[in-house]
């Protein structure tokens, strides 16, 4: 085992934990994932999310479990057109899925490292549906649609801890049952009880380019321009992902259900392995606050270890805040920079990425840009920089070599001439 490997990535895997507790997180659970061999692998990873303080809404599907005791069925927009000898068979399909999750999450685990754990699973009539009825000449008779979700009790149950569990059945007031779309159900239950984030497990592991590389974000605007690749019964899954998003839930992800640890790897790393779709490519750039200094001391301590920054006590940071810029990427702070102004002239000061972010992301280039931004905000025709180590990410981004009587002169008075940095200036 590679110990060091294993500490890196705990130690990365740490933020997430704290950003994701106390999250409400939708999951969807296909038919086809409910029968794969992994199925048991993703119970256990929900059932972390859960010990970890993630409040867990799982919806699952039935669609190859059904499709395999009544054979060939009627389809409209991809939704089953369901008859009453039907409806009796769904029933019990449901029943059997929902008693199968039951008791893969009940008490122990055993063979995990959740084993005596005690995940309480909530299930009720929290749907009121009614019926699809004649669309497009066709009579879907007992395939319904929501009229309404019991939010208040579905809050109720997360707030007790419960993870609560959803089959695609709905009741009218009057008794009757109709038979959902998990994939509308997902979606509109994310939207409706306002949900951090909608997982969808798929057999396709995420969205890819037109080389075959994996696209780890997408808006959904961009996921547009993929969905033709992807086939009609994929089309419908992903729209139900962009639909979630564009009705106020923060983030959905596809992921595979075929790849062991895919979830974990998804929600615990920088880079994820499925694709995530967000409204919008946020900048994630922002100016910092006193509640962001922790998270700036995070980012610079190693630089500060390595020589890399000059070292900044946390009382300084306190009372400088208001000259940073910090990057965010999942509600963490991953990088800083500072911009201090002297009147034509501003300095770049106190640049990092923490360690975990380096590659790909590109936030050194965005904390860059904002920096520049701030620079002319506040008057400044140039932007200079001092730096010992990183001299040649400033030539590649415009800057160039000056000496240091080009620095301002309360600047020049405290230039640590045993220290040598190179004076880095670029035009704005």
């Amino acid at each position: 085992m590679d110990t060091n490997a294993y500490t890196r990535w705990f130690r990365g895997s740490t933020p997430y934990i704290s950003a994701h507790r106390h999250k409400t997180f939708v999951v969807l659970l296909s038919g086809e994932a409910l029968d794969h061999v992994n199925l048991t692998n993703i119970v256990h990873d929900l059932a972390l999310l859960h010990v970890l303080g993630v409040r867990l809404v799982l919806v699952h599907g039935a669609r190859p479990q059904i499709e395999q005791t009544l054979g060939e069925s009627v389809y409209h927009h991809h939704r089953r057109v369901t008859d009453e000898n039907a409806m009796q068979t769904i029933t019990g399909i449901h029943g059997q899925l929902r008693s199968r999750l039951e008791a893969l999450f009940s008490t122990g685990l055993p063979n995990s490292p959740l084993h005596n754990v005690d995940i309480p699973v909530s299930t009720g009539n929290y749907l009121t549906a009614k019926p699809i009825g004649v669309v497009d000449g066709v009579d879907h008779l007992f395939s319904g649609e929501i009229r309404r979700i019991d939010v208040a009790r579905i809050k109720t149950a997360l707030a007790e801890q419960a993870l609560v569990l959803v089959s695609p059945l709905g009741y009218s007031p009057s008794g009757q049952v109709f038979n959902l779309n998990s994939e509308d159900l997902a979606s509109d239950l994310a939207i409706a009880i306002k949900a951090d984030k909608l997982i969808m497990f798929d057999e396709t592991a995420h969205v890819v380019d037109h080389s075959g590389a994996r696209i780890s974000t997408l808006t959904p605007g961009e996921l547009d321009t993929h969905l033709t690749a992807q086939g009609a019964a994929k089309e419908h899954r992903f729209r139900h992902l962009q639909k979630a998003v564009r009705g106020g839930v923060t983030k959905s992800h596809l992921v595979s259900f075929a790849e062991d640890g895919a979830l974990l790897a998804e929600l615990f790393t920088a880079e994820g392995v499925g694709t995530q779709i967000v409204e919008q490519r946020g900048r994630g750039i922002r100016p910092a606050t006193a509640k962001d200094v922790a998270g700036i001391v995070e980012v610079i301590r190693p630089l500060e270890e390595a020589g890399t920054l000059v070292r900044r006590e946390r009382a300084r940071l306190e009372q400088e805040i208001d000259n940073f810029l910090v990057a965010e990427l999942d509600g963490i702070v991953v990088g800083c920079c500072a911009v201090y102004d002297y009147a034509t002239q501003a300095e770049l000061a106190c640049v990092g990425v923490h360690e975990n972010y380096q590659s790909g992301n590109g936030i050194g280039q965005r904390l860059l840009e904002a920096a520049e931004q701030k620079a002319r905000d506040l008057g400044a025709d140039e932007l200079f920089a001092l730096t010992t180590q990183t001299r040649d990410w400033f030539l590649d981004r415009g800057f160039h070599p000056a000496t240091p009587e080009h620095l301002p002169a309360h600047k020049q008075s405290l230039y640590n001439w045993q220290r040598n940095a190179s004076v880095m200036v670029k035009s704005l």
